[in-house]
């Protein structure tokens, strides 16, 4: 008797250490420091804590100033006598929020020509146009490189020829550039190696 006792005896306390020892789910009679606040779930030191957005945490991303120092060597020799910011072709080089257009494009020619902005753009706004894109005019997306870019091709209205647009997102830069006849190989992919890399 006095054996089952003890034995009973145990397998409460057991029980009790057990549900002391649970996780609490943050309902009824849970410690109010059981729940993590806002405060310990975004410190650099919580362990296995993800953050909502990396973003934030990454230095940012300054935008350039040149057209021809966001290039590789082997995209400028694919540019070869074609002018870089001509007039004829309206505003280029830095604007007045900081944003980059390179338009390389000789006036003389009916349609080849490449234009290319890089700004500034936060990440809801970038990727709810990118969705857009995607949805409603035929984007191809695909995530590369730390970001999200997007793509399409068609052919020209009024010549033999292929235009097309290609976006790149990351870190709140936008990279924009639409093209006619004009589509050096690894173009995007050297804005991007110098931008990020």
């Amino acid at each position: 008797m006095n054996v089952r006792l003890s034995g009973a005896a145990a397998a409460l306390a057991l029980i009790t250490l057990l549900a002391a020892c649970a996780p609490q789910t943050g309902g009824e009679g849970a410690e109010p420091s059981s729940t993590p606040t806002s405060s310990e779930t975004a410190g650099p030191d919580a362990p296995g804590s993800p953050s909502p957005s990396p973003t934030p945490t990454l230095a940012p991303i300054a935008l350039p100033t040149d057209c021809r120092a966001i290039l590789s060597a082997d995209v400028l020799a694919q540019l070869d006598g074609i002018p870089l910011n001509d007039e004829a072709f309206g505003p280029s080089g830095v604007g007045s929020d900081g944003s980059l257009t390179c338009n390389w494009a000789d006036p003389r020619a009916d349609t080849t020509r490449l234009t290319t902005t890089i700004s500034k753009m936060n990440r809801g706004p970038a990727l709810d146009m990118l969705n857009a894109l995607a949805d409603d005019e035929g984007f191809s997306c695909f995530t590369p490189d730390g970001g999200t870019r997007c793509e399409k091709t068609w052919q020209n209205e009024q010549y033999p020829v292929t235009d097309g647009r290609t976006l790149f997102w990351r870190q709140d830069v936008l990279i924009d550039t639409r093209y006619s006849n004009l589509a050096p190989t690894g173009y995007t992919s050297a804005i991007v190696a110098s931008l990020f890399d």
